[in-house]
């Protein structure tokens, strides 16, 4: 790919370490987004794609729409990926990403990730070790000391990150902000948050007694790929390819999957950074027993600190049989979203679902009458098409993506000290951020930066 003579930065700037930093992008009015534009052959970036069987071939296709180059295609599983290796013939194929990444080095300007969890952390690394621009699927990593060191690689590499929580781009989620920023609900004071999606995905304990049953490797599938740096297990078809989500060595449960999206907004709007403490309750857990998989019911209790002019919050997650409560003073015939939140304030609430606020409302019916139409606040957060085209656009122009490792990066912290705390559940866990452990708890902080395969390193 080659920067075009009027671009702003040239090939070598964008690909290999001009610095970028955030831009202006969340402060400037929407009515300063433009269109994309029509690309010529060397404005296009060469993108490959990591674990492309699921949503890593669906993000791979939001790159395509775009009008970019998919040159390489890489996935342990060649039945699982199959399709969309048939979809994009001309991409060269792989098993092994390192293989990848050093085979085609020159020929790659980007890398998009959708593996499991439990692998986001060393193929984003090396690929930033390749000077790779890199879109990663939710949650970041798998562990608190993987965001860390993910965050602070793509400073150090200088390369666009973008966080796969889609909503991150939508319409609705930046309409969020601006109300809460306008005070339309007054001082925000607590959050509840969670999800009902797909329990019996997330919680395995009806196949745990079948873990000690004897599989072959199916063909086709490098499995010793596939568990990359987590510790070895025998194959078991009940994680691959896809149940993995609730078994924690490799997945994080409902927590892992829908934070990113459920709490991007509340995150976003009400500035949030780290938890200053986290308790689980996960009623009839044992996860002595049963920790391999996720609960069937979680609530999770976040305390943050007043930060920037906003007094503390405390936000509540609920999953699986654990549903949002509903308001004393909500609607009868309203509906609480099963997949989404309540933001509480001084004068009212915003209810919104999943990805990006979808659906966001203001209650009581009045406040939406005062804050919608001609009476909206101002948009203060740039409008974006889609979150391929804000990622690809970042990295063309210069500046960082709007969800970004440095913002995504905190926001998957929350969901992993949530995945750690329903190890310990009925104990208030006291996490200190700059130093990186749990203050009272020895047993939790060993779980932030836990053992890797013999072999693997990040």
């Amino acid at each position: 790919m080659n920067t075009p003579k009027h671009s702003p930065i040239n090939r070598r700037q964008f690909l290999y370490g001009a610095s970028v930093g955030v831009s202006l992008f969340h402060l400037l009015p929407g009515s300063l987004v433009q269109g994309a534009p029509s690309l010529s052959p060397n404005e296009k970036l060469n993108v490959a794609g990591i674990g492309i069987g699921s949503q890593g071939g669906a993000d791979l296709d939001g790159v395509a729409g775009e009008g970019h180059n998919l040159v390489a295609l890489c996935d342990v599983d060649d039945n699982y990926a199959a399709k969309k290796f048939a979809q994009y013939p001309k991409a060269a194929r792989f098993k092994d990403y390192r293989v990848m990444l050093d085979k085609m080095d020159k020929q790659i300007d980007a890398v998009v990730i959708g593996t499991p969890d439990h692998t986001h952390a060393v193929i984003a690394m090396e690929a930033m070790r390749h000077h790779k621009h890199v879109y990663c699927e939710k949650p970041l990593a798998h562990t608190v000391h993987e965001v860390r060191t993910l965050m602070d690689a793509a400073k150090k590499y200088k390369v666009v990150t973008q966080l796969g929580n889609q909503g991150h781009s939508s319409g609705s989620i930046r309409r969020l902000c601006e109300w809460v920023w306008s005070d339309a609900i007054g001082q925000v004071h607590t959050v509840h948050a969670g999800s009902d999606a797909f329990k019996d995905v997330y919680c395995q304990l009806r196949n745990l007694d079948k873990l000690d049953q004897t599989h072959e490797v199916p063909k086709g599938l490098d499995y010793d790929l596939w568990l990359g740096p987590a510790q070895f297990r025998p194959y078991n078809p009940f994680w691959i390819p896809w149940n993995w989500r609730g078994w924690m060595p490799f997945g994080t449960g409902v927590i892992g999957d829908w934070h990113c999206h459920v709490m991007d907004p509340s995150f976003w709007a009400l500035n949030l950074d780290a938890p200053t403490s986290v308790l689980a309750e996960t009623p009839g857990y044992d996860p002595v027993k049963q920790g391999l998989t996720y609960p069937a019911a979680t609530k999770i209790t976040f305390e943050f600190p007043a930060r920037n002019g906003r007094g503390p919050v405390k936000v509540v997650w609920h999953d699986g049989n654990t549903r949002i409560p509903k308001p004393q003073d909500f609607p009868a015939d309203d509906k609480i979203p099963g997949t989404g939140a309540i933001l509480f304030g001084s004068k009212g609430m915003i209810v919104h679902g999943s990805h990006g606020g979808g659906g966001c409302r203001l209650l009581p019916e009045k406040l939406m009458e005062q804050h919608s139409g001609k009476n909206a606040p101002p948009e203060k957060i740039t409008r974006v098409k889609n979150h391929a085209w804000d990622w690809i656009d970042a990295i063309r122009t210069g500046r960082q993506a709007g969800s970004h490792f440095g913002y995504g990066g905190p926001l998957t912290q929350t969901a992993l000290l949530g995945a750690i705390a329903i190890r310990f559940p009925g104990e208030t866990l006291l996490w200190d951020d700059k130093k990186m452990r749990f203050t009272n708890h020895k047993a939790a902080t060993a779980c932030v930066n836990p053992p890797y395969r013999k072999g693997w390193k990040l």
